[in-house]
């Protein structure tokens, strides 16, 4: 085994599977895209999971990738242990639909134990497996492994919820006695011990089964499409080949203790080894997080970094580290990690000011949150501190939980968290009320009523406008300065407000002390534009000039939608119906949802020419136009408006030449032809005589209509025609011989009932002058049963009990001849038998139906059936 860098591990691994015909998936942001269920994307498979459950196609079916996550579930117990971190690389190869078991163990094989790759010697190799997965153990034998390597665990079977599992397998590295001190050898493993001797370092699952819930594993049903999914933690791959304790002692962590080492008095030895260690993980995740976007704020993924941070800068304090010296270990966590992750040295200076902005908060809040932490102990009778004085401490002086638990355990005394986190609780409720009435809030502020100083929108394009700020609020109310989170209103912006059915803009605004991500706008009561804003660091204070820049390739995709939405309203005023008027929309770069009147149904046929005829649009280039005219005037011209919108004496007609005119403050392209293309995804009926189109633009509509083409091509690949065009002549002749199959069937099926009747008129019974004819069978259908009772009920005088056992469920009927039916009543015999049979049934007077799970107790209910007629 030889000894390489964490850089060529990663190296070695991607460059093995890309040999094998994988690609290489760049690694994701750690925040995840369209994924609502995650804080972080916090394992390798995360950022595929939209490959694997479905929702989108694979562009390669064979995937390997080295995923940055976060995971931060237990943060206590980073710095206690050997390989617990916040921050951690996922090195991973996927099958979607391709390879599977045969395949991917023998590339494991060569790829541990090749001198090519890693090397690792095989007698140092254990590997677990599920003790049913006697094909996984025989390949590893063969592979050359000593079966006395190979260990069965129950354990070995991977499985969240509802959905693919399957067993996996598990391959260990044995590090020797010297972690085995009580030398307990191989039965760590077999036990499933904790231990630092063997050190799991990749984890293989056969994704193979549909697990469902209530049923047990040996039921559940192989899935049509095996999938493989693996997962090799890099810092225990580097552990392992470097031979050192602790992931800490790797190439991956020692130039920050090393950098720490520098700066302080206090040795990394013994205790002092945690304080270390924590500083060493938090920067890892702080720098990699706000790098892909993340922002501290007090709550969710913003909230887990500032708790990173203030940990950390507390453990600088117990190393005697000047805590404005960590925000240079953000220039060795880039130094460290550029050669596979070469945006972070962009981003270094930008993250480097917003570490430094949070701790200089942070070092503020310690420095008079000790003080006044110490100030409440003497009111804490019996050693517990009351939740709320913790949650005084931290709503009103922003002392965190965390640091009034650790001053209070150094004097003995414990905080009542549960109440804490009670009142955390309800306080986060009500923000979150406040929030979801926050405009409404907002237009009856009295700061904002009385603030009437003009702001002005710049509808051109401006890169870096210069602004100065001449108003700062928090929940409506004006303050002098933001630090965190409020709104700003600029004298001039380039910051469209959302308005018309247009989501607003999002962005930047930034000086050379401050920046801010903008992450909506509004308009304030007298037409300012209010700039929501998250500070990454720095503050914001009136009269302050910031440089604005929006994301104008962001408002560009929504300017093709906004325009589209024109267009689409003039269009179905002319191919539906003239009196056709919006009564609502939305907006926003990823769609256009348009309202309208109609009251008919729109067929496929009509959807496909009003898209036609949008497209021609397009592409004849029509040119837009904005005139600022007397609201009299626009009219005259035939401009559109909103019956419910008021409007001001001068208004805003944009026109795409002839073809449309409308009153709109909106962003618009500045000729059709910059729409590019547009798409129905569908229509629908959202109220009475209410219609909604949702449609695409742009790339948008070009991904959607090649999603349609790949499940057609996929399509294709399964009926084994050679082009799209056979589809539908290969689904017509399957049709046709499906109804070819069924009426075969029926017409067996009608044979098989025959006989069983001929069957069934040979063993008849009378029973006080009527016949009855009582028998259970298997696998009959429904229809069969209907057809046999009412050939046998032709004969007067005669009864009919008959039941067979399903796939699921048995069925039973009861038949009776017209005559009969003056004395007896069919429904109310089935009842009776369904008690003797656990089931239920009922129907009209001469047949009648019913069901149970069993047919256990049919000879019972025979008994009882024929005991009717006596």
């Amino acid at each position: 085994m030889k000894y390489m860098t964490s850089d060529e591990i990663r190296d070695t691994w991607l460059n093995f599977f890309k040999e094998k015909g994988h690609y290489i998936e760049p690694s994701a942001s750690l925040i995840p895209q369209n994924d609502p269920t995650l804080l972080w994307i916090n394992a390798g498979v995360a950022a595929l999971k939209k490959y694997f459950d479905g929702r989108e196609q694979p562009p390669h079916r064979r995937i390997t990738n080295a995923q940055k996550a976060i995971r931060t579930n237990d943060i206590e117990n980073v710095g206690h242990t050997s390989r617990h971190h916040t921050f951690f690389e996922m090195l991973g190869n996927f099958s979607i639909g391709d390879y599977f078991r045969n395949e991917v163990i023998v590339w494991a094989s060569e790829l541990l134990t090749s001198e090519k790759y890693f090397g690792f010697p095989k007698d140092k190799l254990y590997i677990t497996y599920h003790p049913t997965d006697l094909d996984t153990k025989n390949l590893w034998i063969k592979c050359g492994f000593d079966e006395s390597h190979l260990i069965p665990l129950s354990s070995n079977f991977w499985e969240v919820g509802q959905g693919p599992c399957g067993p996996d397998t598990e391959i260990y590295f044995d590090r020797g006695e010297k972690y085995d001190p009580d030398k307990v050898g191989i039965d760590l493993l077999k036990n499933d011990l904790d231990n630092d001797r063997y050190i799991e370092i990749w984890n293989i699952v056969f994704s193979q089964f549909n697990a469902e819930p209530g049923k047990e594993r040996k039921d559940y049903k192989e899935l049509p499409q095996k999938n493989i999914d693996t997962g090799a933690g890099l810092e225990r791959f580097a552990c392992v080949i470097q031979g050192v304790d602790t992931n800490f002692e790797t190439d991956l962590f020692m130039p920050y203790i090393n950098f720490l080492k520098e700066h302080s008095d206090v040795p990394y030895e013994g205790k002092n080894k945690y304080s270390y260690q924590v500083i060493a993980d938090h920067i890892r995740s702080i720098t990699f997080a706000l790098s892909d976007g993340a922002n501290f704020s007090n709550e969710g993924r913003g909230y887990v970094l500032r708790r990173l941070c203030r940990r950390m800068t507390r453990q600088a304090q117990v190393l005697h580290i000047d805590s404005s010296l960590l925000v240079d270990l953000v220039d060795e966590v880039v130094d460290n990690m550029k050669h596979f992750y070469p945006y972070l040295v962009e981003k270094k200076d930008r993250v480097k000011k917003m570490v430094d902005s949070e701790i200089k908060k942070f070092m503020t809040v310690l420095n008079d949150g000790t003080k006044r932490i110490e100030a409440q102990l003497k009111n804490c009778p019996n050693g517990i501190m009351d939740g709320h004085i913790a949650f005084m401490l931290s709503d009103t002086y922003g002392i965190p939980l965390d640091l009034t638990i650790e001053i209070s355990s150094a004097h003995n005394i414990k905080v009542d968290e549960d109440l804490y986190n009670q009142l955390l609780k309800e306080q986060k409720e009500k923000a979150r009320k406040a929030r979801g009435e926050r405009n409404s809030f907002l237009s009856q502020s009295k700061d904002l009523l009385e603030f009437t100083e003009p702001s002005e929108f710049i509808y051109d394009e401006i890169n870096d406008l210069k602004s100065k700020v001449i108003g700062l609020f928090i929940d409506g109310k004006r303050v002098k300065e933001l630090t965190e989170e409020g709104d700003v209103v600029f004298s001039k912006t380039t910051f469209y407000a959302e308005s018309g059915g247009q989501v607003s803009d999002r962005g930047t605004i930034k000086n050379d002390d401050c920046e801010a991500d903008v992450v909506s706008v509004n308009k304030a009561n007298h037409k300012q534009f209010m700039h929501h804003v998250n500070i990454a660091y720095g503050s914001i204070k009136e009269g302050d000039e910031f440089i604005l820049r929006p994301d104008y390739v962001r408002r560009n995709l929504i300017k093709k939608n906004h325009s589209a939405a024109h267009l689409l309203q003039k269009t179905l005023q002319e191919l539906l119906s003239k009196d056709i008027h919006q009564e609502g929309s939305f907006v926003s770069e990823d769609e256009m949802r348009f309202d309208f009147n109609y009251d008919e149904k729109i067929s496929d046929d009509k959807l496909s020419e009003i898209e036609k005829r949008m497209n021609e649009l397009i592409l004849n280039n029509l040119g837009c136009k904005t005139t600022i005219m007397d609201k009299s005037e626009a009219l005259k011209t035939g401009a559109m408006a909103l019956f419910n919108e008021k409007y001001d004496d001068k208004v805003r007609v944009v026109s795409f030449e002839d073809y449309s005119k409308e009153f709109c403050g909106g962003t618009h392209v500045s000729s059709s032809i910059d729409i590019m293309q547009f798409v129905i995804e569908s229509c629908t009926s959202i109220a009475a005589g209410i219609k909604r189109i949702v449609a695409y633009t742009g790339v948008k509509a070009y991904e959607y209509r090649k999603k349609q083409e790949d499940s057609l091509d996929d399509m294709a690949k399964l009926l084994q025609v050679k082009s799209r065009k056979e589809i539908r002549t290969k689904l017509e002749s399957l049709k046709k011989n499906i109804d070819e199959l069924k009426s075969n069937e029926k017409a067996l099926e009608d044979k098989m009932a025959s006989l069983y009747v001929d069957n069934l008129r040979s063993k008849k019974n009378v029973v006080n002058g009527i016949t009855t004819y009582s028998k259970k069978f298997d696998g009959l259908t429904h229809d069969q049963l209907l057809q046999m009772v009412k050939s046998l009920v032709k004969e007067e005088n005669t009864a009919v009990f008959i039941a067979s056992n399903g796939k699921s469920k048995a069925e039973f009927v009861v038949g009776l001849s017209l005559d009969l039916t003056k004395k007896y009543r069919a429904g109310n015999i089935v009842k009776s038998l369904a008690s003797v049979l656990n089931g239920s049934g009922g129907g009209r007077e001469d047949i009648a139906f019913g069901g149970t799970q069993s047919l256990a107790n049919f000879d019972a209910a025979k008994n009882a059936f024929e005991e009717m007629f006596k």
